[in-house]
Parts: structure tokens; C-alpha cells; sequence
């Protein structure tokens, strides 16, 4: 009859802990299972970090660095040209979140309108930049520009 008293793991399941480093005799003395010399058998050696080559120049060390970086604050800019300004009714406000909506930029973060093309229609625009041409075309038009932080 089987109960709580008589059950068993089964058989070659459960193992001994390996010690390790006591004594010649145990088995696994003197280098304690870690082999010979090396940078693997020193204490706290083992890992690595990322890049390491194994005491090689490692590649992003040996790659020349020239010139300026400003990846962490670069602002990159969506651009639309005032020809695609068009599609819009007369009178609308166009903001950045309004050309998403249309297509016409993947992002609402930064817009920057060029001066591409023609406006035909009087406009309120909003958006992070100008170039001059398209600053000057939209009051042309009869349109407003603002510039929206």
C-alpha cells in the first residue's frame, strides 16, 4: 500500500552537491575541478565584459572616432512641403497632430514646413519651424503661421 511514509524519489534524481577543494583525496582537491592555470581558474576572473577580445584592442578601440556626435539632443525634424498644405479646407488650422491624421507625417514630435511648392488656400499653420519661402508663401495666401514649441 502506498502512503506518505514509504515514497521515494526516483531513483538517480537526486545527487550529492559536488565540494569542491578539500584535499587531494576528496577528488576534487588541489584545483578544484577548474584545470590548469588561466584566467578561468583565478577567483572572480570567469566573466568578462562586453567587448572584451580576450586582451586584443578591442573593435570599438580600434575604430578612428571623428567628429561631433550630438545624437542625445539632435532634434530630428518631419518635413512637409506647403504644396501637400493644399489638400486642407479653407480657413483650417493645421497642427501637427492634423497632418498626422492625413498622412502627411509619421510623428507629431517636431514639423517643419518647407516652401515647396504653391499654397492656393488661406491657412492657419502651426508647427516647430519655417523656412523663409514657406513662411512668406503662407501670408501670401492670407494665412497665419505659428510656431508651436
Amino acid at each position: 500500500m502506498i502512503g506518505l511514509h514509504n515514497l521515494k524519489p526516483a531513483s538517480g534524481s537526486k545527487h550529492r552537491k559536488k565540494i569542491v577543494g578539500r584535499g587531494v583525496g576528496s577528488g576534487h582537491g588541489r584545483t578544484a575541478t577548474r584545470g590548469c592555470k588561466g584566467q578561468k581558474s583565478r577567483s572572480g576572473d570567469g566573466a568578462k565584459k562586453a567587448g572584451f577580445e580576450g586582451g586584443q584592442m578591442p573593435l570599438f578601440r580600434r575604430i578612428p572616432k571623428r567628429g561631433f556626435n550630438n545624437n542625445r539632443f539632435r532634434k530630428e525634424y518631419e518635413i512637409v512641403n506647403i504644396e501637400s498644405l493644399n489638400k486642407f479646407d479653407e480657413g483650417v488650422e493645421v497642427t501637427p497632430l492634423l497632418l498626422k491624421q492625413a498622412g502627411l507625417v509619421s510623428k507629431v514630435k517636431f514639423v517643419k514646413i518647407l516652401g515647396t511648392g504653391n499654397l492656393n488656400k488661406s491657412l492657419i499653420v502651426r508647427a516647430s519651424s519655417f523656412s523663409k519661402s514657406a513662411f512668406e508663401k503662407i501670408r501670401i495666401a492670407g494665412g497665419k503661421t505659428e510656431i508651436v514649441k
